[in-house]
């Protein structure tokens, strides 16, 4: 049979306690009780209670010095002091410590029954006032990716679209005999160039993707980060001699870190890449790694092109592109800095930049080392 709510009553006094529970029992309410603190907590802890009936002075605690501890178990949880040392003072410390209501001893069956009857409506009113609240914060939030969603399908529609018709030009103007024989093999090159660059970018989407949907969770295992940053140094490190850049490496540590290693791998390949990208021929790109306070920390460090104060929040933003950037490089994504946020805050992880425009940045992420020391 359903009951019109649950009451623990805690008092050191049995004729309280059991004349709480003669009150309250035939008017259909569930009654427990218990002598002291101590069993009282227990009982909450053993089993939900939607009210407390609680005595100020008790063997083993103050009722006052309770409430914390009972709210601590259950936030809503509705208490009502009960005391036979009625003071004003007393009443005021016992409100701002957390009590819904104060009862003076000796109290009449129509008090206690009120007083029980609207602290439950007050705990329903406040699980109907947090259910809203929950639906309003989910309804905000189906909106927000709703926005989020069509912006981005529209964004990416714009970003294949300009490839797309750059390609389609090109083999166009070969099918229809614009170009002479002696020009195709140029058209073609570049026809291949913004295919490598479409490619890329539907590879970034995929990247991105994945990570969203932690769809390779399963495939995290121990790993050594130091040999994932040798063995894509290696690569990188070529690309960067051609371009006239330095490209030089400090292992202070080798820290084991959870992680999956294709995307440990594209964490570092973004970063030192784009460091290389926007430095310079005669620049320099520094990769460090180490380990401090329980955290491997990666730090990627260039003199490149830097980002301005207000660029450098929207720089992990998907798609955006600084002024500078497109200017140096017009082709490409704005895919490999989220990425890099996304892999390194699904590790545990954070990232961050410090730069200054015209001189260079600085790019640190941290991820827990495992296992913790």
């Amino acid at each position: 049979m359903e009951t019109r709510g649950r009451i623990l009553v805690i008092d050191d006094e049995a004729g309280i306690r059991e004349g709480c529970r003669r009150v309250l029992e035939p008017e259909g309410y569930f009654v427990a009780t218990a002598a002291t603190g101590e069993e009282g907590l227990r009982k909450l802890q053993e089993q939900p209670f939607d009210l407390v009936l609680l005595d100020v002075v008790m063997p083993d605690v103050r009722g006052i010095e309770l409430l914390g501890q009972l709210h601590s178990l259950d936030p809503d949880l509705v208490c009502i002091i009960i005391t036979g040392y009625a003071t004003v003072e007393l009443a005021v410390q016992a409100i701002k410590a957390g009590a819904y209501d104060f009862l003076a001893k000796p109290f009449r069956s129509d008090v206690l029954l009120l007083s029980v009857q609207k602290g439950l409506e007050r705990r329903r009113f406040q699980a109907l006032e947090r259910e809203a609240a929950e639906l309003a914060r989910a309804k905000e939030e189906m909106e927000r990716l709703d926005r989020f969603k069509t912006r981005f399908m529209l964004t990416v529609a714009h970003e294949l679209r300009a490839p797309l018709n750059a390609l389609q030009s090109f083999l166009t103007a070969i099918e229809e005999g614009y170009i002479p024989p002696d020009q195709q093999k140029e058209v073609l090159r570049r026809a291949v160039e913004r295919t490598k660059e479409l490619l890329e970018l539907v590879n970034d989407l995929l990247r991105l993707a994945a990570v969203k949907a932690e769809e390779e969770m399963g495939k995290r295992q121990p790993l050594p980060l130091a040999e994932v940053l040798e063995k894509t140094f290696a690569l990188l490190k070529v690309q960067a001699e051609e371009k006239g850049v330095a490209c030089m490496l400090e292992i202070t540590h080798r820290p084991q870190v959870y992680a999956h290693p294709d995307q440990m791998a594209q964490l570092w390949t973004n970063l030192i890449s784009n460091g290389i990208r926007y430095t310079p021929p005669g620049g320099q790109v520094k990769v460090t790694l180490e380990e401090r306070d329980g955290w491997a920390i990666g730090t990627v460090e260039d003199t490149g092109i830097g980002i301005a104060p207000e660029d450098q929040e929207k720089i992990f933003e998907e798609f955006y592109r600084t002024p500078q950037a497109k200017k140096m490089e017009p082709h490409g994504s704005g895919l490999g800095l989220p990425l890099v946020k996304r892999i390194v805050e699904g590790h545990g992880g954070t990232v961050e930049v410090t730069s200054e425009l015209g001189k260079g940045s600085r790019f640190t992420f941290r991820l827990p080392v495992h296992p913790p020391r």
